[in-house]
């Protein structure tokens, strides 16, 4: 009994004394930040609701009063077939996202370069299950929207608000 123990509590102990942590929002340099992304962005609201947990970041109403600007382009979503069986029925398709931005300082000057972020998932599909695959197809663009959003928001953490990144 005490082996078993033993072997069970070994992984815990190992991981807790290599220093392993969860990652987390440590907070990004900049005291304020303006979100300016098209009306209706789902990456923005995540990045929004990521940040206002921050207590070390405001988030601006305008550009001018911000220190940084996070500028966020379109949203591109798309969805494409990726095979048809024999009988020239969808059996998988390919969901993605595209989206674009970059970081300035309120006087324009570039903090980080413009960088697009493509997220693509592949689904399987099957007719006979359309609310569940519909459902699927949600969870996964909702999936790939928070990878955009931790993207993002992991390219502030690393920025550096004197110098370009």
């Amino acid at each position: 009994m005490n082996r078993r123990l033993f072997l069970a509590a070994l992984p815990a102990a190992l991981a807790a004394g290599c220093g392993f942590q969860l990652r987390r929002l440590d907070g990004i340099p900049f005291t304020s930040l303006y979100i300016d992304a098209p009306s209706g962005s789902v990456v923005a609201q995540r990045i929004r609701n990521v940040l206002a947990s921050n207590k070390n970041t405001r988030l601006a109403a305008t550009a001018g009063e911000a220190e940084a600007v996070l500028k966020l382009g379109q949203e591109d979503r798309t969805k494409t077939i990726l095979s048809l069986s024999g009988a020239g029925r969808v059996t998988e398709y390919r969901l993605s996202l595209r989206l674009a931005y970059s970081v300035s300082s309120r006087d324009g000057r570039v903090l980080a370069e413009p960088e697009t972020i493509e997220l693509i998932r592949d689904m399987t599909y099957d007719d006979s299950l359309l609310l569940a695959k519909g459902a699927e197809e949600q969870l996964l663009y909702r999936d790939m929207d928070d990878g955009a959003a931790k993207r993002i928001v992991r390219r502030l953490q690393a920025l550096k608000p004197g110098n370009n990144s």
